[in-house]
């Protein structure tokens, strides 16, 4: 006689083991829209013909009619038997092994029994909400604006202070009852009471969409928890469940993001008003467990907190816990509120699409507890600054992707780096030791008067006013210049036609001459706003190449500071090794003598 697994067994490795993740071991794969392709694993072709689609669970094969799901795929291609490709993707899964043991089957007995208790109990307490003697319980749900489509959707109920227990002991053994954790016993008169009595409850659904479990927000009775959550029991940990994750799932086609906020009732706001990728790890630190059940269905989530200060140091907590965890495939993103907002405040104050703005501004998991150490210290003091170090490179070495550790630590040292500015004072940060900064330092200073002008255009001015009236002087280091870009058209375009004018040895009273005639205005603009003229000795040639050198190497380092920045963040969102080598090249270039 063959041993059948349970079908809730099967169904919960579908859910929780995508057919790409187990195809992709042994077929190249490439996304192509929503699904997966790639060459047939049943014969040798040459144009691909294979088809993988996570979202309904199969692939398929057009060369061969090859069809099925992850089960089948392991029988097929693998020579495995059905009970080997179930404990090969249930240890996937990070499910337990199923036996058919005579405890095996005593548990799915038991569990079967667990969901028929927990059914009846939020089937009944579901209608209780409708009752006209419960309308409070019903109020209390629309003034927090939820929709009658919303409460249906999520199963929402009110337990009033009557004892359905007799109920349910007309059906179940005292024993099962018991075991669901919906009532506890009063020894003194060996009375049963209700866990959740004067509360309106939040069932919690596994990902087959059973009911496991229940939330509870108290209405009366002012000494009480506001929220409660059922007990752990044989077939509830809360450490592995997620509110919300069996309807948000679905969902993964649509977005890499799956927003984590912190009650119930924020995750119904949200979902009720279009927002359908939220979860809830309902009060609890979010586990090791939770987060790679997360990532099953979605790479990026986003922890949204509310604002107060246990909210915050909750979020710390979990980055800190999970910082390990993170891949080159699945990130984690904190986005922050302000002080004593929730994630239900926000969306009903700006809306649907002011929720989504909102959540443009996260922050990625390193960036997060990088900022929130850094403003525990003092940079100033070195031995802050020596301890800050050392925690910054204690996490790094957690991170148990070696190539993305590496990035991490090579960006948390660099803003160290930026932090320590004098340590490194020794280093040159130009591209050339200069022998006088005297003259171009009195020129910052006068430069630097020009309120409207920035630094950058001041130095971009500075090299036009030369190119202009002293292009003789810099002839032979016109190609320099070249290589730089400057910050708007109407300035390039004019350095490329002094460079030319320069180029064909035109005087310096043509290139003048022809200046004006391209941009008279700008012209006047360099004219008024330079005061070069004061400095520059004409006669002296010297003088004016070295200035010329000068604030040329000056706008390089400026404009290869950016692109460090620029690649940084670039690395902070998107781990590339291309990426990652231009910036040591860059690092290089400008720290070397």
């Amino acid at each position: 006689m063959t041993m059948k697994y349970p079908k809730e067994y099967l169904d919960e490795i579908k859910l929780r083991v995508k057919v790409s993740q187990v195809v992709s071991k042994y077929v190249q794969l490439k996304k192509r829209g929503k699904e997966f392709i790639g060459l047939s694993p049943f014969k040798n072709e040459k144009t691909p013909s294979f088809t993988v689609n996570d979202e309904k669970g199969f692939y398929h094969c057009f060369s061969t009619s090859e069809h099925g799901n992850i089960f089948d795929f392991l029988m097929k291609t693998r020579s495995m038997r059905f009970g080997e490709a179930v404990k090969v993707l249930a240890s996937e899964a990070g499910m337990e092994i199923y036996k058919f043991t005579k405890y095996d089957k005593e548990k799915e007995r038991r569990f079967n029994a667990y969901k028929k208790i927990i059914k009846d109990y939020g089937d009944y307490f579901q209608n209780q909400l409708f009752d006209k003697n419960n309308l409070f319980a019903l109020n209390y749900l629309k003034e927090r604006k939820l929709s009658d489509e919303a409460i249906k959707k999520f199963q929402l109920g009110y337990v009033p202070a009557n004892n359905f227990f007799e109920e349910l002991a007309k059906k179940y053994s005292i024993e099962d009852i018991k075991s669901s954790g919906l009532y506890y016993l009063i020894e003194k008169n060996q009375k049963y009471i209700d866990r959740f009595k004067n509360r309106i409850i939040f069932p919690i659904f596994n990902l087959s969409g059973d009911i496991i479990a229940f939330g509870g927000r108290i209405i009366k009775g002012d000494n009480l928890a506001k929220y409660i959550n059922s007990p752990e029991t044989e077939f509830f940990k809360k450490g592995r469940q997620l509110f919300n994750l069996n309807f948000a799932k679905d969902e993964r086609s649509n977005s890499k993001e799956v927003i984590i906020v912190e009650g119930y009732m924020d995750v119904i706001s949200l979902y009720s008003r279009g927002i359908k990728n939220v979860i809830s790890n309902s009060g609890t630190a979010l586990t090791e467990s939770q987060i790679n059940l997360i990532w099953k269905f979605f790479s990026d989530p986003v922890i949204c907190l509310d604002g107060d200060k246990s909210g915050q140091q909750a979020a710390l907590r979990i980055a800190e816990r999970l910082f390990p965890l993170i891949n080159e495939e699945n990130r984690i993103f904190f986005s922050i509120l302000k002080q004593g907002k929730d994630p239900d405040d926000i969306i009903k104050d700006l809306g649907k699409e002011g929720f989504l703005q909102f959540l443009q501004n996260k922050t990625i998991i390193q960036s997060f507890i990088w900022e929130n150490y850094l403003n525990k210290i003092n940079t100033n003091n070195p031995y802050e600054i020596t301890k800050f170090e050392k925690q910054m490179r204690k996490l790094c070495l957690t991170i148990k992707d070696s190539t993305l550790k590496k990035y991490i630590l090579e960006d948390f040292l660099s803003k160290i780096n930026k932090l320590t500015p004098n340590i490194n004072s020794n280093i040159n940060f130009g591209f050339s030791k200069r022998k006088s900064f005297k003259v171009l330092n009195e020129t910052k200073k006068i430069h630097l008067q020009k309120k409207d002008l920035t630094r950058e255009n001041i130095i971009e001015f500075s090299l036009l006013f030369i190119m202009i009236f002293y292009g003789g002087a810099v002839i032979k280091n016109i190609d320099n210049i070249s290589t730089v870009t400057f910050s708007n058209t109407e300035t390039e375009n004019l350095k490329n036609s002094l460079i030319n004018l320069i180029r064909l040895n035109k005087t310096e009273k043509e290139i003048e001459n022809e200046a004006v005639k391209i941009n008279s205005s700008l012209v006047e603009n360099i004219l008024e706003n330079s005061n070069l003229k004061l400095i520059v000795n004409k006669k002296n040639y010297d003088q004016i190449k070295e200035l010329f050198e000068d604030f040329t190497n000056d706008l390089l380092e400026t404009q290869n500071k950016k692109k460090i920045e620029s690649l940084e963040k670039k690395l902070i969102n998107n781990m590339e090794e291309k990426a990652f080598t231009e910036l040591l090249k860059l690092k290089s270039q400008i720290n070397r003598e």
